[in-house]
């Protein structure tokens, strides 16, 4: 999202022994949250008078349409909840990604945040929290109902000095998805190394195919490009180090990394406009087979696994392979760009904090137990599916998480807010050849120098 970072403690093999174990439409009301007093949920209400009405706000980033299961999933829970609490009303707002972000900030700055909303991990959770915006959850993580149920690592990206300030819900690495049946008609065969890779890039582009379907609008789409190269260059210590100030941007195999993106450009390896497109607007390209390859986290695998809204005939043709590696360079084919996935807050100002929190542990225990197979995402609990007959794209990734020799964040949650615009900035710069691989470099520098 020294800074809290991933390490290989979200590999550890007992990780997976027990996720494995055998085998983004809303309400846009923006009131405040109603004001009720009753108990918390889960304790005991007075005999002489049913509990008070609770209104609970929810602010989410899963709409019904490029989020489908998700969304399902949550107004699920949500569903299932009010059954189990009648007292209480959950009502929703949905954003797509973008709008989120803004809106938080828009709110956080009139301290009218949601009960219950999402946030990023890390830099990104910080200020919030320094601004006293998000109440602690550690009394919910310690609690019966989600103790030691989180996936070793997991929940240290979004603790602040010893304290824990949202619950992830998901775990992610960041494949590239390619169409089987577009390499199958050019005979392209799965690149292990980067100049394999250009060659597949050189024959799409020379047969009228976009190589690679990007959104670059959103920029931390472009940063995951960046990110790989620069991890299969430089290594994944050297890019670490660069991201939380121990070390410099200008080390000579990360303004390599940046010089490679300019080539990939070059070599015209993405779909047209690609720096004017949102995500949505890029991976569509993909998703309508006009463009071979989408490197994204595994949150969209429900898109290739279970949404029922995408032909069963197109998701039977999406594969996925690693990043491949550079030739003299220091990184490790097994070493990914993710972590942990959002999570979920609640406002330290909300009027019903504490039904806020039943809700949360409520829910995150939910999440675990039935986005394996309703909405076909890792979650950040650890959840049997021994029982479950899963997509065969889910258990190869599943199985790829399980063999990673380290995770890195993602570079704009892992750093603090300033630096993280800076990078964002620089990223979409670029991919548009509006500044050197150099100044790239130095503007992250002299950002990460600045510490906020």
């Amino acid at each position: 999202m020294p800074k809290n970072k991933i390490t290989q403690s979200l590999v550890l093999s007992s990780m997976l022994a027990l996720v494995l174990a055998g085998c983004g439409g809303g309400n846009g009301n923006n009131n405040a949250a109603g004001n009720g007093t009753a108990a918390p949920a889960g304790t005991a209400a007075s005999t002489d008078a049913p509990a008070q009405k609770v209104t609970i706000k929810m602010m989410h980033l899963w709409p019904a349409g490029s989020s489908a299961q998700q969304n399902k999933l949550v107004s699920q829970i949500i569903d299932d909840y009010q059954k189990e609490h009648p007292n209480v009303t959950i009502k929703q707002e949905v954003l797509e990604n973008e709008q989120y972000k803004n809106k938080l900030k828009v709110l956080s700055a009139s301290n009218e945040l949601p009960d219950v909303g999402i946030t990023w991990a890390a830099g990104f959770m910080e200020p919030y929290v320094k601004g006293g915006l998000f109440a602690p959850l550690d009394d919910i993580l310690g609690g019966e109902q989600l103790k030691d149920k989180f996936v070793a690592g997991t929940t240290e990206a979004y603790a602040v000095d010893g304290k824990t300030y949202a619950l992830p819900i998901e775990l992610n690495i960041s494949p590239i998805y390619y169409n089987k049946d577009i390499f199958a008609k050019y005979k392209l065969q799965v690149p292990t190394t980067y100049d394999e890779f250009k060659q597949v890039v050189k024959t799409l582009s020379d047969n009228g195919v976009a190589p690679i379907a990007l959104g670059n609008k959103d920029r931390w789409t472009g940063s995951l490009w960046y990110m790989y190269l620069a991890d299969r260059i430089a290594g994944s210590d050297t890019l670490k180090k660069a991201t939380n100030g121990s070390g410099s941007f200008d080390d000579p195999g990360l303004i390599k990394a940046a010089a490679e993106v300019q080539n990939l450009v070059d070599m015209n390896a993405f779909n047209k406009g690609f720096n004017g497109l949102s995500n949505d607007e890029g991976k569509s390209e993909f998703m309508n087979e006009k463009a071979a390859m989408y490197l994204m986290g595994t949150w969209e695998l429900p898109n290739f696994t279970t949404n029922p809204d995408i032909p069963q005939a197109f998701k039977d043709k999406v594969g996925f392979f690693k990043f491949p590696t550079v030739d003299g360079g220091k990184g490790n084919i097994n070493s990914w760009v993710g972590g942990p996935g959002v999570g979920l807050f609640v406002a330290e100002s909300s009027k019903v904090k504490e039904e806020a929190k039943a809700f949360v542990e409520y829910f995150v225990s939910k999440w675990g137990q039935d986005s394996v197979t309703t909405a076909g995402v890792i979650p950040a609990t650890k959840v049997d599916t021994s029982n479950s007959k899963l997509p065969q794209l889910y258990v190869d990734l599943l199985n790829e998480l399980n063999n990673a020799s380290s995770i890195t964040l993602f570079a704009d949650v892992q750093m603090k807010p300033n630096a993280a615009q800076v990078h964002l900035d620089m990223i979409q710069a670029l991919f548009g050849k509006a500044v050197t691989p150099e100044q790239f470099a130095a503007k992250h520098k002299e950002a990460i120098e600045k510490g906020n």
